[in-house]
């Protein structure tokens, strides 16, 4: 066994399933390992490396950021922090941002937002609506809307209140509403869940629910966010605006960076001094991170690039889908992709990293693409190759 492993072995809690490969760098859209093994990744971090690796814009401000300043509390206000607010605000058509560490405590934040607006509005509103096989976070509030029997099971019994309906059915969810619902929440494009995309009719469903009823939409961007189906934000693709919306992972390209942000209305109504807090959220680096992250983008054009290399990248999956018997379906949107397959899932992405291929898996035995944003045609036809090969 590698040394390394062996020592992390020993060293760490076992909560992750690791592939046995030890990464020493990474370079555009490869991840070199401590003997100087290639990987193509098709992983990107779990959609968090949107940028790749070595952005030199990126890493020349993270350096230049560090040495003025990396943390200095949220008892002061800091230089970056107010900035990348406003360039987040921008993007996602929200009003008011909240920083946090991760996308589960922008999940935290988001649910704690609408109990605590529906306190002053006086509603006595408690419940949550969320989805079959969503994925919102480990911790407790997180776990509570998210919909696998699974995740939740062992840590029950948790947050009260909380019912799932069934993805793209809205006959389900109105079923579930009563008048203590106070937010009903999902991703548009669930993907740990299977890369199941919502339709138009279900998310304007849901906006047209919640207006009626007094009920607040929320949307988990985290995964899906930041440009990955080819709009900066998902729900922005479907003419529809959510109440609160949690994001975190590609918006600051590899720096612990999430938030979660709301409407002028919600913001009003709902948190105030002393209700929710974070030691780092809002810290100079990470929001550095933040604003250059969007500068880049925007510089780059890379919705449109999102655009282009996921309609290939689409196209030439269909193409196993009709050559390869194994491959049921493809699923997803921009490069946030999916291929439904026959065969045992982890077998399939152990083979593919000895092929020098990254990928990982999601529910419904699903080969997860998520890559850095970054990448050409080239690297698609690479990546089908060597997929092609293992399956």
């Amino acid at each position: 066994m590698n040394k390394y492993i062996e020592e992390t072995n020993s060293g760490l809690v076992h909560t992750y399933n690791r592939f046995p490969l030890v990464l020493d760098r990474g370079e555009g859209v490869y991840l070199y390992d401590e003997k100087g093994g290639k990987y193509l990744d098709f992983a990107g971090g779990i959609a968090v490396s949107g940028l790749g690796y070595g952005c030199q814009e990126l890493n020349d401000a993270l350096k230049s950021q560090i040495d003025k300043m990396i943390h200095s509390s949220n008892l002061y206000y800091n230089t970056t922090c107010g900035h990348a607010a406003e360039e987040l605000k921008r993007i996602s058509g929200m009003d008011r941002v909240f920083f946090t560490n991760s996308g589960t405590e922008a999940i935290e934040g988001a649910l704690k937002a609408a109990r605590k607006y529906a306190y002053k509005k006086q509603t006595g509103r408690y419940e949550f609506i969320a989805m079959e096989n969503s994925f919102h976070g480990r911790s407790m509030g997180a776990l509570s809307v998210t919909g696998s029997d699974a995740y939740r099971e062992p840590f029950e019994p948790l947050v009260p209140g909380v019912s799932f309906a069934e993805f793209n059915n809205l006959d389900s969810v109105k079923a579930l509403v009563t008048s203590q619902t106070c937010a009903i929440i999902l991703e548009p494009l669930q993907g740990e869940g299977g890369i199941n995309v919502a339709t138009e009719e279900f998310m304007a469903g849901i906006r047209k629910l919640c207006d009626d009823e007094g009920i607040l939409m929320i949307c988990d961007e985290i995964q899906c966010g930041m440009g990955r189906t080819g709009a900066m934000f998902a729900y922005q693709s479907y003419g529809t605006k959510p109440d609160i919306i949690a994001m975190a992972k590609a918006i600051g390209s590899g720096m612990p960076v999430g938030a979660f942000a709301m409407t002028e209305e919600v913001a009003e109504f709902s948190l105030e001094p002393g209700d929710h807090g974070t030691t780092y959220g809002g810290n100079p680096l990470a929001c550095m991170a933040v604003s250059k992250t969007i500068e880049i983008f925007e510089k780059k054009n890379m919705i449109s690039h999102v655009q282009e290399i996921g309609a290939y990248l689409a196209e030439q999956l269909e193409r196993l889908v009709q050559e390869k018997d194994c491959v049921i379906a493809r699923k997803g949107k921009g490069l946030i992709q999916g291929i439904e397959i026959s065969k045992p899932v982890g077998e399939v992405t152990n083979a593919a990293l000895k092929e020098g291929l990254l990928v990982i898996s999601a529910r419904g035995n699903v080969i997860r693409l998520v890559p850095p944003l970054v990448i050409e045609k080239q690297h698609v036809d690479e990546m089908i190759d060597k997929l092609s090969k293992v399956l």
